[in-house]
């Protein structure tokens, strides 16, 4: 009877095996280098904690294409997979993630309004299934580094999508902070990735400077804002670091890897067992100052030494 004993040792074992294999579902609302920068950075968090996937760790990712009803589709599926928890990258997605279920654990990141978007009703206890890292930009601080890098900068273009939360918190928060400052903010909506071209060639002409916020929308086509704006010989100030890369002249930002690690910790913690909405809600920590030297002398913007010593990345 030893092979009998030998065969219900093994299945227990395997059993305990399927039983302890952690699954996680990401839903992200479009590819662009900031959000996937958010994915990498929470895949590698994980495995630091000792989550390697395909060994005791599913992960299923999906992008919505900047769709919100695609959005809520991926949501529906996750949700019939039955997780151990959802991790919602960006606003709409987290969005959809919450109202697919009261039940499965909800991790959101790299969203810029929480209590506005109303995924929580308050930060400290955000309550329900619901917790996760905003990563608000700092619009103060913002406008500072650009009047001390254009201090004649009197009309400031934006694009956003009004249909986004986080966009539209943003653009509110620009305004209370640019009118003490006697800026003008001129706003332009783009509800499509593919209208930002020709949309940001027109407000080039009627700004000094335009400043390219987190909105999902604008970034999915951040190269066709940069490009239309440099066509018109008018810079563009980052409200995300990624940008300056592309060629915005300056900006300061969040490393969304680190904000993807940070995330990371927020799974970890409901998985050993942690209740999600007595988990505080917190911004990311961590901001980088970005210069893009050749997309500045192309403009013939010259960088202020003062500027130059608090640099963290140069391109």
């Amino acid at each position: 009877m030893t092979w009998f004993w030998g065969l219900v040792t093994t299945l227990v074992l395997s059993t305990q095996v399927v039983a302890s294999e952690t699954r996680v579902y990401i839903s992200q609302i479009i590819d662009h280098p900031a959000l996937n920068s958010v994915k990498q950075g929470l895949v590698e968090g994980l495995r630091f904690h000792g989550y390697k996937q395909g060994d005791n760790l599913t992960l299923e990712y999906k992008i919505a294409d900047g769709n919100a009803t695609q959005a809520a589709q991926i949501a529906r599926q996750f949700v019939s997979g039955h997780p151990d928890v959802m991790v919602g990258i960006a606003t709409p997605t987290a969005q959809a993630l919450v109202a697919s279920s009261r039940q499965i654990p909800i991790v959101f990141t790299a969203v810029t309004d929480p209590v506005g978007a109303r995924l929580v009703k308050r930060m400290d206890t955000p309550g329900r299934n619901v917790t996760g890292l905003s990563d608000l930009s700092p619009i103060s601080q913002h406008l500072d580094l650009l009047t001390e890098l254009l201090p004649h900068t009197k009309r400031i273009g934006i694009l956003y999508n009004p249909g986004e939360a986080n966009s539209a918190a943003l653009l509110e928060l620009l305004k209370q902070h640019s009118s003490s400052r006697e800026l003008v903010i001129v706003e332009r909506e783009v509800l499509r990735s593919d209208d930002v071209k020709h949309i940001a060639l027109r407000l080039a002409d009627e700004v000094d400077v335009i400043y390219a916020m987190t909105d999902n929308t604008v970034a999915a086509a951040i190269d066709d804002l940069i490009a239309s704006a440099t066509k018109r010989e008018t810079p563009v100030f980052a409200g995300d670091i990624v940008y300056v890369e592309m060629g915005a002249i300056a900006g300061l930002g969040f490393d969304y890897y680190q904000i993807g690690v940070q995330t990371a910790d927020y799974v970890v913690r409901i998985l050993n067992g942690e209740k999600a909405g007595d988990i505080p809600v917190t911004v990311a920590k961590g901001s980088h100052l970005a210069v893009n030297l050749r997309a500045a002398q192309q403009l013939g913007i010259e960088i202020p030494e003062s500027m130059k010593a608090r640099v963290t990345q140069l391109y």
